[in-house]
C-alpha cells in the first residue's frame, strides 16, 4: 500500500519555516505539533486543505492585529489552527484543550528526558 505524499507550501503564508530546504523547529513542541498534524492528515482524520485554510486565517489575523511587543511565531499560529480545526470537527473540546494545556504547562523542564547525557558520547 502506498501513501500519497503531501506537498507543503514552499512559499506564501502557509509555508513552514525552512533553512536550506529543511523544516526548522525552534522548540520541541513545534516539531511535535507539526508531526501530530501530519499524522492526523495521513490517517484521514484531518483534511489538509481545511487545516491550511485555518492556518492562513490565523496568520492573517495575527498580522492584522499583533500584540504589542510580541514577535510572530509561525507554529503558534499552526497550533491555534490545529486546535480550531479539531474543535470544529468535534474531535476535541475547548475545555479539554484547556485542561490538557494546564497539565502540560505544569510539567517540569526535561520531564520526558531522564538520563545522563554522557551515554550519548559513545
Amino acid at each position: 500500500m502506498t501513501t500519497a505524499t503531501l506537498q507543503l507550501d514552499v512559499d506564501g503564508p502557509a509555508a513552514p519555516p525552512r533553512s536550506n530546504g529543511e523544516l526548522v523547529f525552534a522548540e520541541p513542541w513545534e516539531g511535535r505539533a507539526f508531526g501530530l498534524t501530519m499524522a492526523l492528515v495521513h490517517g484521514g482524520v484531518l483534511d489538509y486543505e481545511t487545516f491550511r485554510t485555518a492556518l492562513i486565517e490565523r496568520i492573517a489575523a495575527w498580522e492584522a492585529a499583533p500584540l504589542p511587543g510580541e514577535e510572530f511565531r509561525y507554529y503558534r499560529c499552526w497550533l491555534a489552527a490545529l486546535e480550531q480545526v479539531l474543535g470544529r470537527a468535534g474531535l476535541v473540546s475547548g475545555d479539554e484543550l484547556e485542561r490538557r494545556s494546564v497539565e502540560f504547562a505544569a510539567r517540569p523542564p526535561g520531564h520526558d528526558h531522564r538520563h545522563d547525557h554522557h551515554d550519548h558520547a559513545h
